[in-house]
C-alpha cells in the first residue's frame, strides 16, 4: 500500500468518470447496466473475493503450507495475509485501529483459513454496500502509510492487492502441478 501516492491519479480519473456518469464503451451498450461508484467498487471486491475462495476451498489442505521457495509465504499465508489486508481496510472504513492478526498460529487447518478468508470479502462487501457512494467518497487516513485518500481509492488499493495474490496463487497452484479453478473449462 505504499504506492497508493503514485496510484492516486488514475484512481481520481476514474473516479471522476464514475461520479460524473461520463459514459464508457461498455456503458452504451444496449445490454451494459450502470453501476453507481460503490455498485463498481463491490462488484470488484466480489469478484477477487470470489476467486480467492474458489482457491482457498479447492486446494487440498495437505498442501496449504506448501510454498514454491523457500523465501515465499505458504499457500496458507499468502491467504492469511490477503484476508488480513481485507481487515485492514474494513477496519479503516469504520473509523477503527486496524488488528493484525493473520498469524498461521490462529488458523490451524484449512477450514479455520476459509472461513477466515470468506469473513474478511464479505466484512468489506458489507462495508462498502453500507457507506454508498458518498461514504466511498469520504476521505481516510491509511493505517500503513498515514495518507488521506477517499475510502474507495483504499478499497481499490485492497482490490489490487488481492489481484497481485491472486496471481501469485495461480502460480502456486501450477509448481504443484494443479490447475486453478477459473483456468478449468468451465
Amino acid at each position: 500500500m505504499t504506492k497508493i501516492k503514485t496510484r492516486m491519479i488514475p484512481a481520481l480519473a476514474i473516479l471522476t468518470t464514475l461520479a460524473f456518469g461520463v459514459p464508457c464503451a461498455q456503458a452504451q451498450a444496449a445490454h451494459a447496466k450502470v453501476l453507481s461508484l460503490s455498485q463498481a467498487t463491490l462488484e470488484d471486491w466480489n469478484d477477487i473475493g470470489r476467486k480467492l475462495i474458489a482457491m482457498a476451498e479447492d486446494f487440498p489442505e495437505d498442501k496449504y503450507d506448501f510454498k514454491p521457495t523457500p523465501a515465499q509465504r505458504t499457500f496458507a499465508q499468502q491467504l492469511l495475509h490477503m484476508a488480513g489486508s481485507n481487515d485492514l481496510f474494513t477496519a479503516v472504513a469504520k473509523g477503527q485501529k486496524p488488528v493484525d492478526d493473520e498469524d498461521r498460529a490462529h488458523f490451524k487447518t484449512k477450514a479455520d483459513v476459509v472461513a477466515y478468508v470468506k469473513k474478511s470479502v464479505a466484512d468489506g462487501a458489507e462495508v462498502i454496500k453500507a457507506k454508498g457512494d458518498s461514504g466511498m467518497m469520504q476521505m481516510v487516513v491509511t493505517a500503513e502509510s498515514g495518507d488521506t485518500v477517499p475510502l474507495v481509492a483504499l478499497a481499490y488499493e485492497l482490490i489490487e492487492h488481492s489481484g497481485e495474490h491472486y496471481g501469485q496463487l495461480v502460480v502456486y497452484y501450477r509448481v504443484a502441478g494443479l490447475v486453478p479453478p477459473e483456468s478449468r473449462p468451465k
